[in-house]
């Protein structure tokens, strides 16, 4: 007899966007694990949603997960949530899906909102590839070395940010990348949602007047400045023999060196039968 571990997405902000199958899934659950049992009270108070909450946070995962999995195993349905938006995604997760995978438990998700995949919808930037960081670290060095992957990153950048260390981000980004454009948006899905752009040293003016409220989420545009390819001093067939030794098909190897070096494919193929 197996249960299974159902990971539920939940607004952001505006209960207007729970899904009936997530209120439903929380209803039929045998108990919900959550990472505030104070916030998970209020939002299955609205929608009069009765059942038994375990506390599921960052600082007992690892023990918590040993002790839901054992109630799995036994043929409980669990529901896991995080205080708003994806559980894992930035939020606790991550080890009990991990451990279930290993102990054979099923695990499912009920899609849900997701403040950094809408805040990119909301900027306008680049959305076809793209880098999530979320939270940088609060460490000095890890700090400075997320500032560095978005320095260097030629994707769109996802962060989020608390309003209390946005003029930092802000200051840093300013010296790092004053030429990109940013996106910033805060209270997603609520009353006073809003949506800002502009570079780093626009939008540190614009909360250095209107101090910073609220929850953040800061969308970077990535490097389109031209890369310095070392890989263009080769000939055009080391440049393709060195695509395949990483795996690639010569396919794709040849595609690849026609980006790098800004020509077309039919080119490299005839200087490869040369």
């Amino acid at each position: 007899m197996s249960g299974k571990l159902i990971l539920v997405g939940t607004p952001i902000g505006n209960l207007g966007d729970m899904s009936w199958r997530a209120v439903e899934t929380l209803k039929n659950a045998d108990r919900i694990a959550c990472e505030d049992t104070r916030q998970t009270i209020k939002l299955l108070n609205h929608f009069e949603i009765k059942n038994r909450l375990e506390a599921y946070h960052k600082y007992n995962e690892q023990k918590e997960s040993e002790k839901l999995i054992s109630l799995m195993k036994e043929g409980e349905t669990i529901a896991l949530v995080s205080d708003a938006g994806l559980p894992v995604i930035s939020d606790p997760g991550n080890i009990i899906v991990r451990k279930c995978r290993e102990a054979g438990v099923p695990v499912e998700v009920i899609p849900g909102p997701n403040a950094g995949l809408t805040a990119l919808m909301l900027s306008g930037l680049d959305a076809g590839s793209f880098l999530f960081i979320g939270f940088l670290g609060k460490a000095s060095k890890d700090f400075k070395a997320g500032i560095r992957r978005i320095a260097e990153s030629r994707e769109t950048v996802i962060l989020y940010e608390s309003p209390h260390r946005l003029l930092k981000l802000l200051q840093a980004l300013e010296a790092a990348v004053p030429e990109r454009e940013i996106s910033i948006s805060r209270e997603i899905t609520k009353k006073f949602e809003e949506t800002i752009s502009g570079t780093a040293s626009e939008l540190l003016a614009h909360f250095e007047e209107k101090s910073p409220k609220g929850e953040f989420v800061v969308i970077v545009s990535g490097d389109m400045s031209e890369p310095a390819n070392e890989l263009n001093e080769l000939t055009e067939a080391e440049h393709v023999a060195h695509y395949e030794r990483s795996g690639m098909s010569e396919k794709d190897a040849m595609k690849a060196a026609a980006k790098d070096r800004g020509v077309s494919k039919r080119e490299i193929y005839n200087a490869l039968k040369r």
